[in-house]
This record gives C-alpha cells, sequence and structure tokens, in this order.
C-alpha cells in the first residue's frame, strides 16, 4: 500500500495526481486503472479539502493499493462531516463529484478513521478491458 500526506489545500491535487500516476506505473497492467482512477482521486480530494471542518493545518493522506486486480483509493480527513451523494441542479456549478465516483466506482464508501478522529472516503475500481488487436 502507497500513503502519503499532503497539505490540505487545492494546490497540493496536482501532487496527489503525480503520486497516483506514479503508483499505478509501477504495476504491470497499471494503464487499465489510470484515468478513472486519477478522476476519483481528484474528486475525492477535493471533497476533502473544500468540505471538511477539520482545522487548516491538518493533513489529507491518501493511500492506493491493488486488491483483488481492483485499485482501492482512499482519502483520509479530520473531518466530522460524511459525503452524500444528491442532485445538482442543471445551472449548478458544484455538487456532480459524488455522482461520477458512484457512477465510475465499482464500490465506495466512508468510514471513521482508526482512532475515532474524522473519516475515510474509499473506493474500488475495476480495470478497463484493453482492446485486443490482431
Amino acid at each position: 500500500m502507497f500513503v502519503a500526506r499532503l497539505d490540505s489545500r487545492p494546490e497540493s491535487a496536482p501532487l496527489a495526481r503525480y503520486l497516483l500516476r506514479a503508483y499505478l506505473s509501477g504495476l504491470p497492467s497499471g494503464e487499465r486503472y489510470c484515468d478513472t482512477a486519477e478522476l476519483l482521486l481528484c474528486e475525492l480530494f477535493a471533497n476533502a479539502v473544500r468540505h471538511s471542518d477539520a482545522p487548516s493545518d491538518r493533513y489529507i493522506e491518501i493511500r492506493f493499493a491493488l486488491v483483488d486486480s481492483r485499485l482501492r483509493l482512499e482519502v483520509h480527513d479530520a473531518g466530522s462531516g460524511r459525503p452524500s451523494l444528491r442532485a445538482a441542479a442543471p445551472d449548478d456549478e458544484h455538487g456532480r463529484g459524488l455522482l461520477l465516483v458512484n457512477e465510475l466506482a465499482e464500490r465506495w464508501g466512508c468510514s471513521p478513521r482508526p482512532g475515532g478522529i474524522g473519516k475515510y472516503v474509499w473506493t474500488l475500481i475495476a480495470p478497463v478491458s484493453v482492446p485486443v488487436t490482431a
């Protein structure tokens, strides 16, 4: 499992994506997860930055692991709120991130962090099929 702690600010998102790409590049079939994983990591990381009620000096922890051919992503924060799906109005500029997670992930959920401070949102991503060339 890969683990990193990043500053809780929007400017940390590119580093989170970079770390995910580096992790996936070391896997024999990492390219089969890349596009979906990057999108979902960005959504979960942005939600942790934007919606957490934790003090701004707390870190966001990201974790990646390949488990039974599924990529597991976790985003930990010290906030008390829990994510929930909601319907966004057509003219809303925000509010569709969890809908993407719900549609693209095989499964996802939210659990309390060990130790009782905060939560983590996790997702399982199935590999995409690679076209067979003749």
